[in-house]
């Protein structure tokens, strides 16, 4: 038996790399190959994939270690810096699709309690596929992806919260005593492993940390053993794996682990998105064509545009407002237990089962598309977008006298550049497309103008023929293509400063224009290669010591009284 389940294992990892090479070849993520290797190896074809069996524990523990690295990634200064917006948009985009997608359903012709299952079913994301997408990207860290894996983390909490409803229906104890219990009982454990891992394994991890293995294998098992305790307790077992990661998030070795986790954690991935796809179900598809049409149109668009909404009212650009709403543009695993507890329980029928897998197939698929090719369908239509972004922004454009340098984006290298500035006594104009931030600088009277490098009428409105420096501290690619076009057509003699990851980026600024190209990623090895170089004795290295002492307890002082957002 063991032997068969290999040798069938190892047929799917085979069809998943012939697949995932093909979608390579035509350039299709990756996520879209390992579901239709799913559902080859599924029941509709070879048959290979048995989810009662071994294998079919993989995408649990793939959820457990995804969640558990979000978790990693979201100290309380993340939570301070976008948890408002996050609130505020997740509960905000459930309700309002909750209710479109309750009329639709009877204007469909579906009884109430159908309507009523399938538009809630509607309202939840995938968080897994969007961290995944999000990670490809490289997008994690940006201000769009740290509100995304807020208010989808929210989603997830409130499905956790209707799924203990619903269970709480068959129960002849009443659905109030249940629901109170379990929220209470999260908050009990909750609270005491925030305790243990404060009082006890916060002091503990330095000597954990001193065998890489150990600190390996510690994390794994911490992971999976609260997300265990949380689902023998009838509790929910992603909420334990995401707070297994956010006690661990204060951590000084909380990026080493996250690095350690990444290889182990997108094996069980990618069984993950494997079973999804085997686990589709095409009956009764035919009989319903126009509602799955109706239903998938409305999630790849109207729920885009209610988070647009939500966060064009609360400040941010329509740049930023665009690219978070196209993480909510599909339907999640959360969906379809959903509607099997309610199949279960004998609220609906086995047809809204088939209309919602394949609406989840549908808008998977569509959205993974769209957010891979995010800014190009974003250049696409920016100019539509405007009436996403309040007017009040457009009219704080305004440029009181004259402007040396700008720096566009003020993060962790924005910090320091902004204090040079300072130094050599230009005058200088902040801009960066996060409110938040713009509010702090402004607080601290530093000139700061709230925008985006892709919005054109923001270039035109600043001084840029006039300019001397221009420095971007912003990873994005377009971005910067964008920003030395524009200068370079009204000035050719000003000095632009960009930033690129990679040499192949680096490389064609300079054939763009660029004066120099800062790579945060080199920069370090080719300081320290020339200390070594011209270093003679440990003398030198005592004053180089010293001297970046002095600057780390300057910036750590600063950092108390100006943001200092790290966003990559």
């Amino acid at each position: 038996m063991l032997e068969d389940i290999f040798v069938r294992f190892s047929l799917i990892i085979l069809v998943a790399v012939g697949i995932s090479a093909i979608m390579k070849i035509f350039k299709q993520p990756l996520i879209i190959g390992y579901i239709i290797t799913g559902v080859i190896t599924g029941p509709y074809f070879f048959d290979l994939l048995k989810t009662n069996e071994a294998v079919g524990i993989f995408p649990k523990i793939g959820i457990v270690l995804l969640l558990f690295t979000v978790g990693l990634h979201l100290n309380p200064k993340v939570i301070k810096e976008v948890g408002k917006v996050s609130l505020i948009t997740g509960i905000g985009q459930v309700v309002f699709t909750s209710i479109i997608g309750y009329f639709i359903g009877i204007a469909l012709g579906f009884s109430v309690v159908t309507s009523l299952y399938l538009s809630v079913a509607l309202t939840f994301s995938s968080t897994i596929i969007i961290m995944k997408i999000l990670t490809d990207k490289g997008d994690i860290g940006s201000v769009y992806g740290k509100i995304a894996i807020g208010f989808l983390i929210v989603q997830d909490l409130i499905a956790v919260l209707i799924h203990i409803t619903i269970s709480s229906m068959s129960s002849t104890n009443g659905i109030l005593p249940i629901f109170a219990r379990t929220f209470f009982s999260e908050i009990v454990l909750i609270g005491f492993f925030f305790l243990v891992s404060f009082y006890l394994l916060n002091p503990l991890m330095k000597f954990i940390a001193r065998s890489q293995e150990f600190l390996f294998l510690f994390s794994i098992s911490w992971a999976l053993a609260l997300a265990s305790i949380f689902q023998m307790m009838n509790l929910s077992m992603e909420i334990g794996a995401l707070f297994a990661g956010v006690f661990l998030s204060i951590s000084p070795y909380s990026n080493e682990i996250s690095s350690k986790m990444k290889p182990i954690r997108d094996f069980f991935i990618v069984m993950f998105f494997i079973i999804i796809g085997s686990q589709i179900v095409f009956t009764d598809v035919q009989n319903n064509i126009i509602p799955i049409a109706i239903f998938s149109i409305f999630i790849l668009i109207g729920n885009p545009f209610i988070v647009m909404v939500l966060m064009g009212m609360l400040g941010y650009t329509k740049r930023n407002s665009f690219l978070a709403g196209l993480t909510v543009a599909q339907i999640s695993e959360f969906s379809i237990i959903l509607i099997a507890l309610g199949i279960k329980i004998g609220h609906i029928n086995s047809e809204a089962l088939s209309i919602i897998t394949t609406v989840g197939l549908i808008t998977i698929a569509g959205s993974t598309y769209m957010i891979y090719y995010s800014d190009k369908i974003y250049n696409r239509i920016s100019d539509r977008l405007n009436i996403f972004e309040k007017k009040n922004v457009r009219d704080k454009i305004k440029i009181n006298g004259n402007v040396d340098a700008i720096l566009f984006g003020y993060n962790r290298i924005g910090f320091s550049i902004l204090r040079a500035f300072k130094k050599i006594k230009k005058s200088y104009l902040v801009v960066d497309f996060n409110p938040e931030i713009i509010s702090n600088l402004s607080r601290y009277k530093i000139p700061c103008l709230y925008g985006d490098a892709y919005d054109i009428d923001l270039l035109e409105e600043l001084p840029l023929n006039k300019i001397k420096l221009v420095v971007s501290t912003i990873p994005d690619i377009d971005a910067n293509f964008l920003l030395i076009e524009n200068i370079r057509r009204v000035n050719k003699k000003a000095i632009i400063i960009v930033r690129a990851h990679r040499i192949d980026d680096a490389l064609m600024f300079y054939k763009k224009g660029a004066d120099y190209v800062l790579t945060p990623h080199f920069l370090g090895g080719e300081y320290v290669a020339k200390m070594i170089e011209n270093f003679s004795d440990a003398t030198d290295y005592k004053m180089e010591k010293e001297k970046h002492l002095k600057a780390l307890k300057e910036m750590s002082e600063s950092n108390k009284e100006h943001p200092n957002v790290e966003r990559n």
